[in-house]
């Protein structure tokens, strides 16, 4: 199949509003692939090359290379040079792999050129997001579509449910489930805006879980062989010898276990979540691990021994991992119908410095890779109104637009602002128009991706948190910041300070 045949498909994709017409496209396309080119292809058309790292950065992605007249790369060859990138490392590769990609670049015409350069820096969103590729593929199978959907849950890769879909038939399809060792896409919560809102959603009894500020992590035991899974499902066993020396003092030897990992300081309260997370990312954790140690608190079991417990009610996977892990090893937890008695859980867990709570219907299986109404997340929102200093043109379907946009909070001392981080998300079409025209009518001056504004409009952030920062002049950033609204009704003279903002932080 030729790289081609995929462009011509994303740019339909990309053009129509509809998904079902999404769908019909992406599916034309897959059942098309032959048994070397599936996986790719569905990589490809979700927008993802397979391999996770390349070493190619956003300039050499678009470094000008003269197009080919006609198209002649195969999504096969195209795949074979990326894992050809993905494998160099050392003295010279990196100009090995401008070298090599230059070379693959030469035979892309121009259509396609654009649309390497998209899939690389991850900004060919043409619409076909996993949910939209899995009915595609459901649709070109023929197969039922829970079959379908099941096995993509279990086996945590969409591409190699294509293939054995579309390739090796609803036998293959059928025989995916939860493999010791093979991580599965996690359960997730959808969120409220209150404890008692959550204690209605789900109606009854429910487990009310503290939601711990750390990694989410996957472990799976088999014997000896320990291996802990990201919520990516990234390996991380080796940055995390404590989680494994944890797992290995348990008495059984063959088990699954869904988890956080955080770092805690002496007293047992947690550390800034940077900790935690740099401590997750850093390869030589043996040098780290003594200044931060992490601590493995378990919230669910779902596999033990030879039994696959997903479909198993909650309560009865809570009661078996009681019985496998220690009560140190797992979350606290509090089973109630009150709702004024999981506002009070959640109010300990809050001082005690975690981030809130997760109530679960105790008759819940597991689902895998779903954002369902069974788990219910409640956290409290943080807000600030903050300045925008500037603004960077968006990419992708925000090309065009003005998008990420720089936020700083007040200094009285100075007169100025304390730039705290950007952000793109909560922004919805209509907020984009307006605000590129908005903001074209603040700009002081520009560079290449920028534009920089008179500090006057106020914007609502709603965030997660603050973290130590040594990118910006405050030391702070905001964690997992989203635009709420515009505050037409306030000036610059009106925002949060920065000593709110420090105010915040302790």
């Amino acid at each position: 199949m030729l790289l081609a045949e995929l462009v011509t498909t994303s740019a339909l994709v990309s053009a129509t509003r509809s998904r079902l017409a999404k769908v019909a496209a992406l599916a034309d396309t897959l059942a098309r692939a032959g048994a070397d080119e599936v996986e790719i292809v569905a990589s490809y058309l979700s927008g993802s090359l397979r391999q996770r790292r390349t070493g190619v950065g956003w300039r050499s992605a678009r470094a000008g290379v003269p197009p080919a007249a006609e198209p002649s790369l195969t999504v096969v060859e195209t795949d074979a040079r990326f894992d050809e990138l993905s494998r160099l490392s050392g003295p010279g590769s990196q100009l090995a792999r401008k070298s090599r990609l230059d070379e693959l670049m030469s035979r892309a015409t121009d259509d396609e050129q654009r649309w390497l350069a998209g899939l690389i820096t991850g900004e060919t969103r043409q619409g076909a997001l996993e949910g939209v590729l899995v009915d595609a593929l459901i649709r070109a199978s023929g197969l039922p579509a829970a079959t379908v959907r099941r096995a993509v849950m279990l086996s945590g890769s969409t591409p190699a449910v294509a293939r054995a879909a579309l390739i090796e038939g609803a036998d293959a399809v059928r025989a995916i489930g939860l493999q010791v060792g093979r991580p599965i896409k996690p359960m997730l919560a959808a969120s409220a805006k209150s404890v008692a809102e959550a204690v209605a959603q789900l109606g009854g009894e429910a487990a009310v879980e503290a939601k711990l500020d750390g990694i989410r992590i996957q472990v799976h035991r088999d014997g000896d062989d320990i291996r802990v899974f990201s919520r990516s499902l990234d390996d991380v066993t080796d940055r995390l010898p404590d989680v494994v020396e944890a797992v290995a003092r348990l008495d059984s030897q063959r088990l699954v276990l869904d988890g956080e990992a955080l770092s805690l300081s002496p007293d047992g309260r947690p550390r800034p979540f940077q900790e935690t997370a740099a401590r997750s990312m850093t390869s030589d954790a043996t040098t780290v691990r003594a200044a931060a140690p992490m601590s493995s608190f378990f919230f669910d079991v779902l596999a033990a021994g030879d039994d696959d417990l997903l479909d198993l009610p909650f309560r009865e996977r809570v009661a078996l991992l009681a019985e496998l892990v220690p009560a140190s090893l797992r979350v606290a937890s509090l089973v109630t119908d009150d709702a004024q008695a999981a506002d009070d859980f959640a109010t300990r867990v809050l001082a005690s410095g975690h981030e809130g709570v997760v109530l679960k219907r105790l008759d819940a299986p597991y689902e895998a890779g779903r954002r369902g109404s069974s788990w219910v997340k409640v956290k409290p929102v943080l807000t600030l109104d903050l300045v925008v200093l500037a603004v960077e043109w968006g990419s992708g379907r925000r090309r065009g637009t003005l998008s990420n946009i720089h936020l700083g909070a007040r200094d009285p001392a100075s007169g100025g602002f304390v730039m705290l981080g950007k952000t793109f998300k909560g922004m919805t079409d209509a907020m984009l128009a307006w605000q590129t025209e908005r903001f074209l009518a603040l700009e002081e001056r520009r560079d290449e991706g920028t534009v920089y504004l008179r500090p006057e409009q106020v914007v609502e952030i709603g965030f997660d948190g603050l973290q130590r920062s040594s990118r910006y002049p405050g030391g702070l950033a905001l964690r997992f910041a989203r635009v709420l609204r515009y505050r037409d009704d306030k000036t610059a003279a009106e925002a949060d300070t920065i000593e709110t903002v420090r105010s915040l932080a302790k």
